[in-house]
């Protein structure tokens, strides 16, 4: 009333949620907390419970308005990968590649960019997960992995680039990542397993690691959403056993990745696909189904050099023992 100062309504016990409820003596399920706040639930004599299993169970599928945000939030990286392309040239560094994303991210409405892998050269093979200042060279491969939020809504998005130009080696392992990752795609559909998708994947032992965990998350699916890795969870290291069916709605990123045979060369791929009715729709958009080649196009007397060359090797010029002894 006018003229009068508001106060508080003093809470009386009856009016408690938990005890009106009858639940002031059952567990707290908390999927995300502080150590202050937990120590301080315990103290009260609180019991807290892992409740980080329910969320995810309960996210697993998506409303159509969240399905728009995480297709919204690829579009931001389609067009960082758009700008990428454009900036690659040899002497440009691994964390110049990082900031150019970034911007790109931000200036499109980004709340907050998570992390941009930025792997190059013979950083490839074995895979990091970190950028460095490494400068890029002429035949390098660089592939990137763009995390970043759009109103708490993830991407998680691997592309994969050559520098200049590819090895036959590069282009070879670029092909069999393409391929590992067309054949998940064209199962995907509601009703099957996370474990018929891994089964198309290669074993830990076929592309140089000792056993499935030493292999992990390289080839590899996981649902995205308010966090990067939510449910379901593709990997032949735990689906086999527990797989997990695939139903409408679900929006998962799938990865593949691909050493070379040169030994430091590597592919690196990622989709994000929206399960259908009748099968899967791709929201990572950029091009990827063959290897790009970023760069300057450089031309010698008779045309275009080749984007596919072996950096300077004899291999580019079959046949010039033969001319030089002529």
């Amino acid at each position: 009333m006018s003229g009068t100062s508001a106060r508080p309504r003093a809470t009386t016990r009856s009016t408690v949620p938990g005890e009106k409820r009858k639940l002031q003596n059952e567990p707290v399920g908390v999927d995300v907390i502080e150590l202050p706040v937990l120590f301080a639930l315990q103290a009260e004599g609180i019991k807290v419970v892992d409740g980080q299993q329910l969320m995810l169970e309960a996210r697993k599928i998506k409303t159509q308005d969240e399905i728009t945000l995480l297709n919204s939030a690829c579009m931001m990286v389609d067009a960082a990968y758009e700008e990428l392309y454009r900036f690659m040239r040899p002497g440009v560094r691994e964390n110049e590649c990082v900031g150019l994303v970034s911007k790109v991210l931000f200036d499109l409405g980004s709340e907050h960019v998570e992390g941009v892998n930025a792997i190059s050269g013979e950083r490839c093979s074995p895979h990091p997960h970190v950028y460095t200042d490494r400068v890029l060279r002429p035949g390098d491969p660089a592939f990137f992995d763009i995390l970043h939020s759009y109103n708490g809504y993830r991407t998680c998005y691997y592309r994969t680039f050559a520098v200049g130009s590819a090895s036959s080696a590069m282009v070879d392992a670029y092909k069999r990542c393409r391929d590992y990752m067309d054949a998940a795609i064209s199962i995907v559909k509601p009703g099957i397993t996370t474990a018929d998708v891994v089964k198309l994947w290669p074993k830990a032992e076929e592309f140089g690691f000792a056993n499935e965990e030493a292999a992990f998350a390289l080839q590899y699916g996981h649902g995205v959403g308010l966090c990067i890795w939510e449910k379901p969870i593709f990997s032949r290291l735990v689906s086999l056993d527990n797989p997990e069916v695939i139903e409408e709605g679900m929006v998962f990123a799938l990865e593949t990745y691909w050493p070379a045979s040169d030994g430091w060369s590597a592919a690196r791929l990622e989709e994000e696909v929206v399960v259908t009715k009748n099968g899967c729709e791709v929201i990572t958009r950029f091009p990827s189904e063959k290897l790009l080649v970023a760069g300057t196009q450089y031309f010698t007397f008779s045309g275009p050099l080749s984007n596919t060359r072996e950096t300077q090797s004899p291999l580019n010029n079959p046949g010039a023992l033969e001319r030089v002894k002529r």
